[in-house]
């Protein structure tokens, strides 16, 4: 089956980038590939654009780009990995730009086979490597009651998460779950209320395959590696599609965009911040956070809950310079 995959908030992020020619930039993220496929015709010949991707159908695709275009490298791993495949390709702390757009892709929505949707009857497996043991299927039919629970409170913040965590172990007790479409109709019958224009099941299946693939661990990796491989006024741009990626975002830009609060009576030159906190990398935040406007959202219903956050990589010495007028 061909996919087709729309990137989303797409002019933001090559805006908020600030491609350059010449520039090294990575794609954490490749999915089918249209941010990067953007990013390259930005590029000229000496620029170069890595990308990763756990996904095995996405490996797939990206490599007849790399086949086609010499620019362009791409790994298969998680990108929690991003500090250390920067390392063996050589470019740690020379990356002029980073892209994160975290979350699933339509490919692997829409994509029965792959069990992400209870839109489309297939498998319980939700793995976005499927090199990894763990499916949706396991957890279901092994995972505690009070364990399911807490998956389902906790990443997809469902107010009913008990309800439908005994609905699940009531009815594995007699048969194993092991299709979507089954999942679906149980958890619609466990959790009460009436239909509405999101189906009962929505945040129990995000929390199942937030919990299956270890996304909102890796996020904080990602993150941290970034400030690691990005060179001194390369920007980060992360597009989160719900709360809680956006939570963590938020929060780590916000951390790391400030310097150690320091005493009023002990001021720091120059030089002495820079011998105590020249190794600390530090984050100036660009702008405010990016929404999917009117006309993209004709384009794209599946953009409207994306945002984007931008910051750039700045020295401790450079930035508390830049505070000061320098």
């Amino acid at each position: 089956m061909v996919f087709t995959h729309i990137p989303v908030l797409l002019t933001e992020c090559l805006q908020g980038l600030q491609l350059k020619p010449d520039g090294i930039y990575l794609d954490g993220t490749f999915g089918r590939g249209g941010h990067s496929r953007a990013i390259l015709q930005k590029l000229g010949p000496h620029g170069r654009l890595y990308a990763l991707d756990r996904d095995a159908a996405a490996i797939e695709a990206a490599q007849e780009l790399a086949d086609a275009d010499p620019r362009f490298h791409i790994s298969r791993a998680n990108f929690a990995e991003l500090s250390t495949q920067a390392q063996q390709w050589g470019i740690a702390g020379k990356v002029d730009g980073i892209l994160l757009d975290i979350g699933i892709s339509s490919p692997q929505i829409d994509d029965p086979e792959r069990g992400f949707s209870f839109e489309h009857d297939g498998p319980l497996d939700m793995r976005m490597d499927q090199r990894t043991a763990l499916s949706a299927q396991d957890m279901v039919n092994t995972y505690p009651e009070d364990k399911l629970a807490y998956i389902f409170k906790t990443y997809g913040e469902e107010r009913f998460a008990k309800r439908a965590a005994r609905a699940i172990t009531l009815a594995r007790a007699k048969a194993p779950l092991t299709r979507t479409k089954e999942l679906a109709a149980l958890l619609a019958a466990a959790i009460p209320g009436a239909p509405g224009h999101k189906h009962k099941a929505t945040r129990c299946f995000q929390a199942l395959r937030i919990a299956v693939n270890g996304e909102l661990d890796a996020l904080p990796a990602a993150l941290n590696g970034a400030l690691q491989v990005l060179a001194p006024g390369g920007r980060l741009c992360v597009i989160s599609f719900h709360s809680l990626e956006d939570r963590i975002v938020k929060n780590f830009f916000q951390e790391n965009s400030q310097l150690p609060a320091f005493t009023r009576t002990l001021p720091l030159t120059e030089d002495e911040l820079q011998a105590r906190y020249g190794d600390k990398l530090t984050l100036k935040l660009i702008g405010k956070p990016l929404k999917a406007g009117e006309a993209e959202l004709a384009r794209n219903i599946r953009a409207r809950s994306a945002t984007l956050r931008i910051a750039e990589r700045v020295g401790v010495a450079a930035e508390a310079a830049a505070r000061r007028g320098f």
